[in-house]
């Protein structure tokens, strides 16, 4: 497929992303990043749109436009060949896959000739029912054996994958974040006055004081995986209690208008913006509410800023808490009423979501550092480059 490099050249990853926003997007900036750092060659194909590609490229990766869309259609014989002519241009040693648009254009054209790394950032066929999540479980099923290796952000997805019969090569390597950027701050009253939030109306005229009344932020991006439509269906739990109390929506995405049209008394959509730290500084709780997840990341970085976090019962969430932490912090999916009850029952207790907050930076700092997540990758990396240059050299004795 490709020249033989000279062996002292920089090792070269071509990083394949699509979607170009949300976790995904933070997680390949964190590993080209360390990359870059470390005196690898990083180069990055990717939909022009969304920003991430100027962020890489101003961090000095390598980047190529790969117009690609989030959906598998008519257009994937083009944007398979498109990739394919970035891979010839750029004759990387390994290509890593992020998501489940880059692992089909990726595992298509490449078919194991040269190695690859799939890593899914959750499953493809959770996010769909019916035809379309037998089909793209189909795929997976027989893809697997073109990825030399399939990263899990945590052990609940490389079960979920198994269980569903995919058999590949698998390594978990948890997802992290930047504990210097996200880090315990105080008080959340400043925080909030950075902010100039709004006031909220109370009762027959009244106004809450948005600088003491309760509040609850969701990061994320507005679509059905996130679940704000059933965080919107839980809110009236916490309002009959807490009329005074603000949640806030920080993001954006298709189901953006949807949502709004729904939304109770006391939701403020705070939209997109490139940093979400000062919105979890300002919260008492940090829900998150989704479907389905790999490992999420608003969570975590929630925790690493000393914030106590409710998160639905899904793939990574488990893993993501601290000991002990699942009777206070873990709800059913899809189950507006609990919760509903989960909010009323944190935001009641001051001093639990004190104790939660602490603890939870403390386990984020020692456990789910993003440096410890980057090393693991890189590892992987020089595990699969060294096993595809040894399978080389001995092809290249027996055909002597």
């Amino acid at each position: 497929m490709q020249e033989q490099q000279p062996k002292d050249r920089p090792c070269t990853v071509l990083h394949v992303v699509q979607p170009v926003d949300g976790g995904v997007a933070r997680v390949v900036t964190d590993l080209a990043r360390a990359q870059l750092a470390t005196g690898l060659r990083v180069v990055v194909a990717c939909p022009p749109q969304g920003g991430l590609a100027t962020t890489l490229a101003a961090h000095g990766a390598e980047v190529h436009s790969w117009e690609a869309g989030r959906e598998p259609g008519a257009a994937l014989p083009r944007e398979t060949a498109e990739f394919a002519r970035i891979l010839r241009r750029t004759a990387p040693d390994l290509v890593h896959a992020h998501s489940a648009k880059a692992g089909l254009a990726v595992r298509l054209a490449l078919r194991g000739r040269l190695p690859t790394v799939f890593q899914p950032h959750a499953w493809s066929f959770e996010a769909v029912t019916g035809l379309p999540a037998r089909l793209a479980l189909h795929w997976e099923r027989r893809a697997a054996r073109w990825a030399a290796r399939v990263i899990c952000v945590s052990e609940a997805e490389l079960r979920r994958g198994r269980s569903a019969g995919i058999d590949a090569r698998w390594t978990v390597i948890p997802n992290g974040v930047d504990t210097a950027r996200f880090t315990p701050v105080a008080p959340r009253e400043a925080a909030r006055a950075r902010l100039r939030l709004p006031p909220c109306a109370v009762g027959t005229g009244g106004v809450s004081d948005p600088s003491r009344a309760p509040l609850v932020v969701c990061v994320g991006r507005l679509c059905r995986q996130k679940g704000q439509d059933l965080l919107l269906r839980a809110w009236p739990a916490v309002t009959s209690r807490s009329p005074g109390a603000r949640l806030i929506l920080v993001g954006d995405g298709p189901d953006r208008e949807r949502l709004r049209a729904v939304a109770p008394a006391g939701v403020l959509f705070a939209g997109a913006g490139p940093d979400p730290a000062p919105w979890y500084a300002a919260a008492d709780l940090v829900v998150q509410p989704s479907r389905w997840e790999g490992m999420a990341l608003a969570p975590l970085e929630a925790m690493a800023c000393g914030r106590p976090v409710l998160l639905t019962d899904v793939a990574g969430a488990r893993e993501s808490l601290p000991p002990g932490h699942d009777a206070s912090c873990l709800v059913p999916p899809e189950d507006p009423d609990a919760l509903g009850a989960g909010l009323v029952r944190l935001l009641a207790d001051p001093a639990l979501r004190t104790s939660l907050g602490e603890q939870a930076a403390r386990h984020v700092r020692a456990t789910r550092d993003v440096t410890a997540t980057t090393a693991a990758v890189e590892a992987l990396y020089r595990e699969l480059t060294g096993q595809a240059h040894r399978d080389r050299d001995r092809e290249e004795l027996i055909s002597r």
